[in-house]
């Protein structure tokens, strides 16, 4: 295998794994709808790591939108080290760890830290069926084809993520069947922009990235700029839309690429940012379901015949293209990003009150 196939084709057979993880979903939704409301919790809390931490940032938004059950994400080490801040009401809380892996320290220790406070009940969404994290769990979400052998999450995060948004469906009582066709749409995403993400990530004269998204799309905004630092080792950042007029815009010039992941509600506040960062110089990638306003030179039309909540997953793949083809061109391998390693195990003791 030469530098960053293992990535490469990661990425591109992605549509896969979410189709293999939504036939595993729908075949126990009944066992979840029983769950659920047999525990009847009043608030829900999504946990992780890294990446799995912003899976849970998107996560909680779009739970809480469906179910209007209050639900908040928190990194698994905030719940490990600062429990009475974090767990304000374990006996009605439902706990939901993200974990590629299933084994990472600090959620093995969040879990510990919420079960100690005398939390309702603990849920997982992972790769991995025998891991600690799934042992731990009264109902475990798998996503077993999203399983991967680079350090970086791409597959695994869509994956997993595409669970997360049909638990929050079926909980909501929306149509969760809608999820369905998010395979065929991501395939056909990845072929369509592949070459201009290729080309796009390739280019030496930007030096720094901007990624933009509120709400739902935050948490996703948030991922891709850890892609971008991890596999290319290159200046990376993310923001609420609104927000990047609050300081930070003042790093765009013509060398930085400012991408937009565009949302249906929001859309025309989100596009003036935009607009605002081309008069500045930056360049301009906007995901979006309209025509971008601005005349970009670089967009990605997502499809328009979708709900909301069933739209997060479908940014991913164009972005994860973006850093793999930046990691490429700078001669790094994406499947193995310096200092890192897939799992990050700590000695438990660390953790001993």
């Amino acid at each position: 295998m030469t530098n960053g196939n293992h990535t490469l084709n990661e990425i591109l057979t992605q549509a896969n794994a979410w189709e293999d993880a939504l036939q595993a979903f729908y075949a126990m939704s009944a066992r979840i709808q029983s769950a659920w409301q047999a525990l009847q919790p009043q608030q829900v809390v999504f946990t992780g790591c890294g990446s799995t931490h912003y899976l849970s940032q998107t996560a909680a938004e779009l739970f809480q939108s469906l179910t209007s059950v209050p639900s908040r994400a928190y990194p698994a080490s905030e719940i490990a080290l600062y429990p009475q801040s974090a767990l304000t009401d374990p006996a009605h809380t439902l706990l939901i760890a993200v974990s590629r892996s299933g084994a990472t320290t600090e959620t093995i220790q969040a879990i510990k830290r919420f079960e100690q406070a005398g939390g309702a009940a603990v849920w997982s969404i992972t790769c991995y069926p025998n891991s600690p994290i799934a042992q731990s769990s009264a109902l475990i979400l798998l996503a077993e084809a999203g399983q991967e052998e680079s350090v970086a999450q791409t597959r695994s995060f869509a994956s997993m993520l595409v669970l997360a948004q049909a638990l929050a469906a079926l909980l909501g009582a929306e149509d969760v069947l809608q999820l369905k066709q998010l395979p065929n749409l991501g395939r056909q995403l990845i072929a369509e922009t592949e070459s201009q993400m290729k080309t796009l990530g390739s280019d030496a004269g930007l030096e720094r990235f901007f990624f933009l998204g509120s709400g739902l799309q935050y948490g996703i905004a948030n991922e891709a700029m850890l892609k971008m630092k991890e596999m290319s080792l290159s200046h990376s950042e993310a923001f609420h839309f609104m927000e990047f007029r609050h300081g930070p815009m003042s790093m765009v010039n013509q060398k930085a690429l400012v991408v937009g992941l565009l949302s249906q509600q929001t859309h025309r506040y989100e596009q003036k940012v935009l607009s605002e960062m081309k008069t500045l110089g930056g360049r301009i990638l906007s995901l979006t379901t309209e025509e971008p306003a601005d005349g970009s030179a670089y967009h990605i039309t997502l499809p328009k015949n979708l709900p909301a909540w069933a739209m997060p997953a479908l940014y991913l793949p164009p972005l994860q293209l973006l850093a793999y083809y930046r990691a490429v061109s700078k001669g790094l391998n994406p499947d193995n990003p310096r200092n890192l390693t897939a799992v990050v195990y700590l000695d438990e003791t660390d953790f001993e009150a």
